[in-house]
């Protein structure tokens, strides 16, 4: 016996799926005429602007009022830029330069290049406040690790988003920053009371709901004093008593993906997952990125068994659809035209870089970049120096493999250039640029989170607060190497 008509459209509108390729397969589209709220578009489908917006053209024909959703941080988490990274600095960079004008005009241009292409919803800014140094899957994607600094441009990349006709959607409630795990693979636990987090973590979301943030994207983190043995994403303590109730939030309450471990594991699957969610007081469930018809009608039918068996009740899955349907209502509205400022990304990635020691004199330098593992959010985006070297030469190495002195010996009379990120966190890298540095003058610079760390013997310490193209364009011109 198939599912009641009425109750699985009910179920759709609570759904945020996502499809592969460049073009909206069939069942993509038809899903969206029998219901379905939109979809999530990652780097997969993107190939170049044009194109974009015939994928976002051939959605609205399925509904005119379809979600189309993007994580477009700038920075390191980009999906426009996939192929060569992003124009713009990201959150570390801009709460460095510590401009909120600067912050609200660079959301405002991001917003504008959306809106162009028809997307609706960007699943940022990202709001958590970074106070982990060995954090794994926020790090530069944060403002900072002040309360009151990110709370400040966090509103200010809402304004700026909003101020294109691009929804906004804060993440991630109650707060990734303190985390020392990635919730795409285990659930991460934030063991504090909460008033530490209301000191500490909340501000920035208090902020975001002050300027008018149209959604809010859940945690898959565990906070025992709130939210018990399960993750936020699961807890009505916090997505009902804490956002709603305590600081006010009216908007949609969008999931991160619910195939990730933390929220998968921990329900036992993603339908239960949606289930839980649901129930727990989100809207918009967004479903992850390796998507297809057939764990969409899972995961409709999970939701419609669970209202047949009381696991849900009927006016909460009304309510969330409805939430849904608002923002979707909400996007169609025309933006404001937002003037364009021509190297806006780059000028602020400049303002960002910081430099401790001396970089004078780096002719032709031996230019060494480190390999460093991308999170799931970043992906694979090209990063580093390379794009944008005038006349060095440069290698790409592994730090634990690698030997200071075969380094010295390949540099010979030339600097080396020493490029990397998290240099702290990765395995062997401290090592090797402390033990560089004491044989060969050595340049280091950190392209990830700028923790306390400081190598021994280097002529100078740049930090660009992100490994965006902008980023790396930045630094190649402090160091007088760019073209």
């Amino acid at each position: 016996m198939g599912l009641d008509p009425g109750l699985r459209r009910l179920a759709l509108g609570t759904l945020l799926a996502a499809y592969s390729g460049p073009v909206p397969p069939d069942w993509a589209v038809d899903l969206l005429a029998e219901g379905l709220a939109g979809h999530t578009l990652f780097g997969t489908n993107i190939h170049d602007p044009a194109q974009v917006a015939a994928s976002s053209a051939a959605l609205r024909a399925g509904r005119p009022d379809v979600i189309v959703a993007i994580d477009e941080e700038g920075g390191d988490v980009t999906r426009l830029a996939h192929a060569t990274g992003s124009p713009y600095p990201g959150n570390a960079a801009l709460g460095a330069v510590d401009d909120v004008v600067l912050t609200r005009q660079v959301y405002s241009a991001i917003g504008a290049e959306l809106a162009a292409l028809g997307i609706t919803v960007d699943l940022a800014p990202t709001v958590d406040v970074n106070t982990a140094d060995d954090n794994p899957v926020i790090g530069t994607r944060s403002f900072g690790a002040d309360p009151a600094r990110v709370a400040a441009h966090s509103a200010a990349a809402v304004y700026g988003l909003q101020s294109a006709g691009v929804a906004a959607c804060a993440k991630h409630f109650p707060g990734h920053g303190a985390t020392v795990a990635d919730s795409h693979h285990e659930l991460p636990t934030v063991d504090v009371p909460p008033a530490l987090l209301r000191q500490r973590d909340l501000p920035p979301f208090a902020a975001v709901v002050d300027a008018g943030v149209r959604a809010v994207m859940t945690a898959h983190i565990r906070v025992p004093a709130l939210t018990g043995d399960g993750p936020a994403t699961f807890s009505r303590a916090v997505l009902v008593d804490l956002l709603r109730g305590e600081y006010g939030f009216t908007g949609t309450v969008i999931t991160d993906a619910l195939e990730m471990k933390g929220a998968a594991l921990a329900a036992g699957g993603v339908g239960p997952a949606a289930v839980r969610a649901l129930a727990a007081g989100a809207d918009l469930l967004c479903i992850g990125a390796k998507v297809d018809a057939e764990l969409v009608e899972q995961v409709a039918a999970e939701i419609v068994a669970a209202l047949a068996d009381g696991r849900l009740d009927r006016g909460r899955v009304e309510e969330a659809a409805g939430r849904a349907a608002d923002l979707a209502t909400w996007t169609g509205a025309p933006g404001t035209p937002t003037p364009g400022v021509d190297g806006l990304g780059y000028a602020a990635a400049l303002r960002a870089v910081h430099v401790e020691g001396d970089v004078a004199e780096l002719t032709k330098p031996l230019v060494v970049q480190l390999h460093a593992d991308s999170t799931i959010a970043e992906g694979r985006v090209p990063w580093g120096l390379g794009p944008h070297l005038a006349d060095a030469e440069e290698i790409r190495a592994v730090a634990g493999e690698t030997d200071p002195e075969a380094l010295r010996r390949l540099a010979g009379d030339r600097p080396i250039v020493l490029v990397g990120r998290h240099l702290h966190r990765i395995p062997g890298g401290p090592e090797l640029v402390d033990a560089l540095a004491g044989i060969h003058p050595v340049t280091v610079v950190e392209m990830g989170w700028p923790s306390r760390w400081r190598p021994t013997g280097a002529r100078a310490f740049v930090t660009t607060y992100g490994a965006s193209h902008a980023n790396g364009r930045a630094a190649a011109q402090v160091l007088g190497l760019a073209g």
